[in-house]
């Protein structure tokens, strides 16, 4: 039997940088296990095209990505989360909307690339530190046998990644 995929949040303030590309790589690393999406507290508007460049580089598809707020996925009629995970230390500590089912929560944070001083060649490389980090951390997430964990042992391990 096949499951539908899981649906996993991730949260920043801007959703311009490391929410955007942590939806494009579990979308392309979890091989149809997951279907990620990305939302902001205060959506910049835009996508930081350094980020797009490194999703592109790294085989992603960024068809259709944009910046939004994460209201869109509390609205009624949009998908149920089973995990939301909060990539930035901002978005770790406001107050988040309701969001239906009790998804699993956790928070990953990462260095923001898109605060790098430098040229172009600067800012590719710490956008692909932080590509090279995210990945990493999906690469155990992915790995969590996530049927054989009841609800709680779940939640602590996708928490404890946060510390990895």
């Amino acid at each position: 039997m096949t499951r539908k995929p899981y649906n996993i949040l991730f949260l920043c303030t801007g959703n311009s940088a490391r929410s955007i590309m942590a939806e494009g790589l579990v979308n392309h690393l979890s091989e149809g296990r997951f279907k990620g999406y990305s939302a902001g507290s205060q959506p910049m508007g835009r996508v930081n095209p350094f980020a797009l460049e490194t999703l592109e580089k790294l085989g992603c598809d960024t068809e259709g990505m944009s910046s939004k707020s994460w209201d869109v996925f509390a609205a009624p009629g949009a998908p149920q989360m089973d995990f939301i995970i909060t990539v930035c230390d901002n978005a770790a500590g406001e107050a988040c909307p309701y969001w239906p089912g009790s998804p699993t929560t956790a928070h990953w944070g990462f260095p923001d690339p898109s605060h790098v001083d430098g040229d172009d060649d600067a800012k590719r490389v710490a956008f692909a530190k932080t590509a090279q980090a995210i990945s990493q951390r999906l690469r155990l997430f992915l790995s969590l046998p996530m049927d054989k964990l009841d609800g709680l042992s779940l939640q602590n391990e996708v928490r404890a990644l946060g510390s990895q």
